[in-house]
């Protein structure tokens, strides 16, 4: 996701130059409301660029200095049929001048390109809201494709709505006649057009779209030249059209951003930079095995993009293919990942399982999708957390770290490296769907603020036996760890032997001895109950008598419902959990506080029923499985209820 990069000081003088050239109109000017925070959702076909165009308007807002949180939401097929409901594409962006936490509940401005996007999206826009409408879409026979009988702007069933009918195709190619182009290519920038009306009415910053545009078409300058001209026509289109007569001013927030250097970052963009510090930080080259999932194939994407920071990527043919190269990769010395999404990390399970008898450091990034099977490809879910904890056959513990936001995939990408490498195992790190396409600011880190992850191989042997001989046993444990010594192939005098049955403890040769396999399953399960992982903390008003307790991409939406309920007066604690295997040690205790603890999850309740099972604690499941995160006010709404029951 592009973006322009600046600190919240550079951000407030560049948006407060813009405030000020939108202040100087002449007498006579249009009137100029100022807002804390709006709602924007694209909405088209899926050929019409609304994803686009959300990336264009919320890059502008990231360099404006406002906080934001988006929502892109896109059908699964390639290209659903033109028109049809199945093929509607949004992109809702919340922004603000204050901090926020979730893309917001409902849009207060929709912009439709066609009757599908209309009506697959009007049931969530709140009544007195902005609707702009693509009037030339509004054909007979586009309308009964949806089952609009009649014309839903003429026949009243909008009176509740602030419609702007605009004929968006029409002006945008009158705007391009001079550029010769056919009627088919100037309509395509449609979207440019819409983009430029609406980064009027929001005083959105012009120059970054009008260099990005010409950067994307720099192979044709007159396709480049002509979306510039479009997206300059929405804009004044905007500034001389009657039927807009107010424009929205939307400040930065400079008070809710720390002193730093911030960008606009998705979830899978900053895990990948994550992954790319870990090998910096670790040391070691960054391998990762992958086979192109949704939505997990931008990381992959990504980082075959960073061959300058040693990272090397291979595009497998299959995920099992993928799973086996990253392990070998991790046998080599490399710090190994594979990527995948709920399907893939099925048929990854034997080879993890393999890893965990093998102990070795190798991340599985499991960007969870709806589910069973194949599921619902590009919506998200988070029901892949039991699948993490015990999807493999036999007792085979493997750790488990989910991100919060997606700025925050950064960190976490940081941290399951520092335990796969420190602890010597598999780690599964939990985002999903709505992180991984999502976006917000992102504070970029100095380079002494982030962990030093560099490991020792082993270089020499490391037992003494009896008569005096020094040899190397790749299973003799760190007394403190229990991680067993990385020996890189071909050092000399560390050979030994790897596979998938039962090991000797210390030497490592085959074993099939009960009492040995006994020891050796209990050494690893003690080593991953052993990880040391920070206390889980607790934002309690005081006096609170309900927990409610989160894992993931609920923080967003679980925080702004207790932001609500506590501006109402309500005594509700909350807790986030990062680590998910091995469990926070404080944890048990933070339970015990409260009369209630509330687990809302986009799930049947998996967390859930790991706290009913661990810690004898009553915990209240509150579940979505519908492929979209919650609402704030439907979450605020449902912990009322449970604080009041």
């Amino acid at each position: 996701m592009t973006s322009q990069v600046s600190s919240p000081a550079e951000q407030a003088d560049g948006a407060e130059e813009a405030l000020v050239k939108a202040q100087r109109r002449p007498a006579g000017a249009k009137e100029i409301r100022r807002l804390d925070r709006v709602i924007i959702r694209f909405a088209g076909d899926s050929g019409d660029g609304m994803q686009l165009t959300g990336d264009r308007f919320t890059s502008e807002t990231a360099s404006f200095g406002n906080d934001l949180s988006t929502l892109p939401n896109f059908p699964a097929e390639i290209r659903a049929p033109a028109g049809t409901l199945p093929g509607v594409s949004s992109y809702q962006l919340h922004f603000a001048d204050h901090d926020i936490l979730t893309p917001g509940d409902a849009p207060n401005v929709l912009v439709a390109m066609n009757p599908a996007a209309l009506k697959a999206n009007l049931a969530d826009v709140p009544r007195g809201a902005e609707i702009i409408v693509n009037t030339d879409e509004f054909a007979k026979r586009a309308m009964a494709k949806v089952g609009y009988d009649t014309s839903p702007l003429e026949d009243g069933s909008l009176s509740a709505y602030n419609v702007h009918p605009v004929p968006l195709t029409t002006l945008t190619v009158e705007a391009l006649k001079e550029f010769g182009l056919s009627r088919k290519e100037a309509e395509r920038s449609k979207n440019m057009f819409a983009l430029g009306l609406l980064s009027w009415m929001y005083h959105r910053p012009t120059e970054g779209t009008e260099t990005f545009l010409r950067a994307k078409f720099a192979k044709n300058p007159a396709i480049a030249e002509a979306n510039v001209a479009a997206f300059r026509a929405g804009w004044n289109f905007g500034e001389t059209t009657e039927d807009f007569a107010v424009s929205y001013e939307v400040a930065p927030a400079t008070a809710a951003f720390p002193a730093g250097t911030y960008r606009n970052i998705s979830g899978n963009l900053a895990l990948s930079y994550g992954l790319i510090a870990a090998g910096q930080q670790a040391d070691l080259p960054l391998y990762l095995g992958s086979y192109p999932i949704t939505p997990a194939s931008d990381i992959l994407h990504e980082l075959s993009r960073h061959k300058n920071f040693g990272v090397r990527t291979f595009q497998a043919e299959d995920e099992i293919a993928g799973v086996g190269a990253a392990l070998g990769a991790a046998f080599g010395g490399s710090l190994a990942v594979t990527t995948t999404s709920g399907p893939g990390v099925a048929l990854k399970s034997e080879a993890i399982g393999l890893a965990v008898s093998l102990e070795l450091p190798l991340l599985i990034v499991d960007i969870q999708r709806g589910g069973p099977s194949t599921g619902l490809p590009t919506k998200t879910e988070q029901a892949d957390l039991l699948q993490a904890m015990y999807g493999r056959n036999g007792e085979a513990p493997v750790p488990v770290v989910a991100p919060k936001t997606p700025a925050d995939c950064f960190d976490a990408a940081l941290e399951a490296a520092r335990i796969a490498l420190t602890y010597r195992t598999p780690v599964f790190l939990l985002s999903d769907g709505y992180l991984a396409n999502g976006s917000e600011p992102w504070r970029i880190p100095e380079l002494s603020e982030l962990p030093d992850l560099r490991v020792r191989f082993a270089s020499a042997p490391n037992h003494t036996l009896a008569d005096g001989t020094e040899v190397f046993w790749p299973y003799k444990r760190d007394p403190q760890t229990l991680a067993r010594p990385w020996a890189v192939p071909g050092t000399p005098g560390l050979e030994h032997r790897i596979g998938g049955i039962e090991k000797q403890d210390g030497t490592g040769n085959i074993s099939y001895d009960p009492a040995n396999h006994d020891f050796m399953v209990r050494t690893r399960q003690a080593k991953i109950d052993g990880i040391e992982v920070p206390d889980l903390g607790v934002d309690d008003p005081g006096g609170a008598r309900t927990l409610v307790l989160g894992w993931g991409s609920t923080y967003g939406p679980i925080t702004a419902a207790v932001r609500r309920l506590r501006a109402q007066g309500e005594l509700i604690a909350q807790a986030h959990l990062r680590h998910l295997n091995p469990f926070p040690k404080n944890l048990g205790e933070i339970l015990a506080r409260y009369d209630k603890v509330v687990v809302p999850e986009m799930n049947l309740g998996q967390l859930a029923t790991l706290i009913r099972a661990k810690y004898l604690v009553d915990a209240h499941s509150y579940n979505q499985v519908n492929g979209m995160p919650f609402k704030a006010e439907q979450l605020a709404t449902a912990l009322k209820e449970a604080t009041d029951a």
